[in-house]
């Protein structure tokens, strides 16, 4: 298993108490930072405009990523074209990772939930994946390839949603599930997969031919397989320290 990256963001936590694999980078977001500290852990990267945070991280002035606990810290500017959330994906991509658990994505703006639900996206198209972890739940996302679940006894009525987050999401095929489909073509604009359920000691698996799908599973589900059709590209962008060039002159003063 490869290294993992673990992101606190400045949104809700629930009743979820993040587990941090051993060797996990951990990047805090912005608000996040907070978050980190009030369940006693120090982040190695703080990252954002930090309009949300109750003061700064004691920043490690050798800027390295481990040692003395003190937390590497990257400045943004507030007028940007990113949210945080992505920048510090970079953080943990740049260093070779694929594997990002997010806390504290959702929650809290509509807006932000939205942006990150787009993030996790994002990642799957770059050959990587995500796990949004919320209210009791977790979303993926999965281009061009399948997540499989080992057999579990998660109770029923807890729902797992499959949707189509490309325009096409092509040759869905959902098994082990209560609603099963062969391999059907969905679309965006409507939601056909809502509201499935695991069967007790049953594998599952949810795999889509060709496009994206988010998929929202119980956080008591055993952590899924996953395989991607996508190369992984050696990039998710670089960080983006300075202001929105499509800002309009007004903004630019």
């Amino acid at each position: 298993m490869g290294k993992v990256c673990v992101v606190f963001g400045a949104g809700s936590y629930y009743d979820e108490i993040p587990v941090i694999p051993q060797g996990a980078l951990v990047v805090a977001a912005d608000g996040g930072y907070d978050h980190a500290l009030s369940l006693g852990v120090t982040p190695d990267v703080a990252i954002g405009d930090f309009d949300s945070i109750s003061g700064m991280p004691d920043s490690r002035p050798d800027g390295g990523m481990s040692g003395g606990g003190r937390v590497r810290t990257i400045a943004l500017p507030a007028q940007k074209d990113e949210t945080d959330m992505p920048q510090a994906v970079k953080v943990g991509w740049n260093q070779g990772i694929r594997v990002f658990h997010i806390f504290g994505g959702l929650g809290g703006r509509l807006d932000h939930a939205l942006a990150n639900l787009q993030m996790l996206a994002d990642i799957a198209r770059h050959g990587g994946i995500g796990f949004l972890h919320g209210d009791g739940s977790v979303a993926t996302a999965v281009t061009d390839g399948e997540i499989r679940f080992p057999a579990n006894q998660v109770a029923a009525r807890r729902m797992v949603s499959v949707f189509a987050h490309s325009d096409k999401a092509l040759g869905v095929t959902i098994r082990g599930l209560k609603y099963e489909t062969d391999p059907v073509d969905w679309t965006n604009s409507h939601a056909l997969g809502v509201s499935n359920e695991f069967l007790p000691g049953i594998p599952s698996s949810i795999s889509v031919r060709e496009g994206t799908l988010i998929v929202t599973y119980p956080v008591e589900a055993p952590q899924p397989q996953w395989r991607s059709g996508v190369e992984q590209d050696a990039s998710f962008g670089e960080i983006d320290d300075r202001r929105s060039e499509l800002l309009s002159p007004l903004f630019h003063g």
